[in-house]
């Protein structure tokens, strides 16, 4: 099955290199303007960890044209919305407006592509901002676990540090540091223009070859080709803090987007989980999943999901659970384990398969609606793999067999292949339970790691 309707997707490039995605949907007059750069964590080196989001700070702190706040002004007063977003594969920034505006997001864009000014008090005030979103991460359990897990996991790929960075790069980073890496990043020849919604393409190309194709091409940059090693035995990590609640932890390394494999193991990580669909990222909780069912229902755990992403490079399969009330990781981890053993020997049923299936064709279809939500997912599948990934998206995975499923979970949910992590609370009483009245607000451990390490890339309002 494929969506006919994205058949209207059109490319063009200029000159100096700007690769440009186009769509035309007039069921409203309204329209999104995306740039994708082909830049996030994963092209920092030690010493500047966290550069690419603090880049994304000084975007929105002026330019030669505008000052200080007045992208966020000038769109909302022009009744649109704008953010964006960094992670470890890209950085994105967006507008979405009424059609008739859609002049303003141009103007910003091509603008701030190139002349951002990076005011050195600017940057000594973003410093101290960034330093406190960081803090505020260290209170919850899952991003200390998570961090360390990615240390662990990754010796040698920069996905070893999350997006944040390290706290010493970010007390250390000077605003040469940054503006050097803006320039060496941000360029025509580095980015994916993405619009969609009620707009004539061939007028639009022309505005934009009057702003974007006037920019000068970037120095080249080198692709990056860091290989990690391939894991040689299963690898432990354990955290020690104050914290909500025990949770559990595992991560296998998995194959990139452009990988055969990939479909197979998001049909694997819907079975498990609940299927996120092409949202991409953590799966929905599942209640007929096997982990749900092996660890909710059996009241081991207060939750689970599973994450698995479209990535340029093997990033991770991750398992996550929130131990209940006196339940010990040990059996977390038995009862995990025992399941991914079982969907590793044993054929899935065609019931769980055409339910994945299903889940999925919904998903993605739900997902079409929005001009936003077209242009995050073009955009986004643009720099970790093709956009036209979007419009296969479904025939490749209905082409994945039960036996692909046993394959792909016998081949990298292998012990050899994994980091365990455990967060053990030193604070006495720890739980992730309601009060007896329900008045307490319930905040369990694996929540906390979704919202900190923005598995999807969480957007900010600016």
């Amino acid at each position: 099955m494929e969506l006919p309707m994205n058949s209207n997707v059109r490319e063009t490039h200029f000159d100096n290199g700007l690769k440009i995605l186009t769509r035309e949907l007039h069921n409203a007059p309204v329209a999104t303007f995306w740039v994708w750069y082909r830049v996030g964590s994963r092209n920092e080196v030690l010493g500047i960890t966290g550069a690419a989001h603090w880049v994304e700070h000084m975007m929105f702190k002026g330019t030669q044209k505008l000052g200080k706040g007045d992208v966020f002004k000038l769109v909302t007063r022009n009744g649109g919305v704008n953010n964006a977003f960094t992670w470890l594969d890209y950085t994105a920034y967006y507008e979405t407006l009424p059609s008739d505006r859609l002049d303003i997001a141009i103007e910003i864009e091509s603008d701030r592509m190139v002349n951002a000014r990076f005011d050195p008090d600017e940057v000594a005030s973003e410093r101290t901002v960034i330093i406190s979103e960081r803090e505020g991460h260290e209170n919850d359990p899952g991003f200390w676990l998570s961090e360390e897990m990615q240390a662990t996991a990754f010796k040698v790929h920069p996905y070893h540090h999350e997006t944040i960075g390290w706290k010493a790069d970010l007390q250390r980073m000077t605003r040469d540091d940054l503006y050097n890496f803006y320039s060496k990043y941000y360029a025509p020849n580095n980015a994916t223009v993405v619009a969609v919604g009620d707009f004539n393409t061939d007028e639009l190309l022309e505005k934009l070859q009057a702003t974007f194709g006037k920019l000068p091409r970037g120095a080249d940059i080198p692709i990056l080709t860091i290989e990690e090693p391939e894991q040689a035995g299963e690898r432990r990590v354990v955290v020690r803090r104050p914290g909500a609640a025990p949770y559990f932890m595992v991560g296998y390394k998995s194959p990139r987007a452009t990988d055969p494999d990939f479909y197979a193991m998001m049909v694997l990580a819907g079975v498990l989980g609940g299927s996120s669909g092409l949202a991409m990222g953590r799966t929905s909780p599942g209640r007929s999943s096997r982990l749900y069912r092996a660890l909710v229902e059996k009241e081991l755990s207060a939750d689970v999901s599973v994450f698995y992403q479209p990535m340029l490079d093997p990033y991770l399969f991750e398992v996550s659970a929130t131990a209940r009330p006196g339940v010990s990781l040990e059996k977390i981890e038995r009862a995990v384990f025992a399941e991914l053993e079982k969907i590793s020997t044993k054929p899935i049923t065609d019931g769980e398969y055409e339910k994945v299936l299903k889940q999925t064709r919904t998903q993605y279809v739900y997902a079409e609606d929005g001009v936003a939500n077209h242009g995050y997912r073009l955009g986004m599948l643009d720099v970790v793999a093709s956009w036209r990934m979007y419009e296969t998206f479904l025939k490749n995975l209905e082409a994945v067999t039960k036996d692909d499923v046993q394959r792909v979970a016998k081949k990298y949910l292998a012990e050899m292949n994994r980091t365990v992590g455990w967060f053990v609370p030193t604070n006495r009483g720890a739980t992730n339970m309601p009060s007896a009245n329900g008045s307490e607000k319930r905040r369990t451990a694996a929540g906390a790691k979704k919202s900190t390490k923005r598995k999807q890339a969480a957007r900010r309002k600016r």
